[in-house]
């Protein structure tokens, strides 16, 4: 797997990820909002699976 997040789309599925599961725990957002772990893996991790499928790359090209 080959990376294909890029900086700032990392930090934004973090902190998405992370105020969605937050808001579910706390008990503002019912279950649904455990979908939250999915940008927070993904932004972790650096690879998304539906990117390849895309055609997209926010990763910048490495030299």
């Amino acid at each position: 797997m080959k990376s294909n997040v890029g900086g700032i789309d990392k930090t934004l599925r973090i902190v998405l990820g992370v105020a969605l599961v937050g808001a579910t725990a706390a008990g503002f957002l019912p279950v649904w909002g455990y979908i939250g772990i999915v940008p927070l893996a993904t932004g972790l991790i650096g690879w998304c699976p539906l990117y390849p499928l895309l055609g997209m790359n926010t990763c910048p090209m490495q030299k």
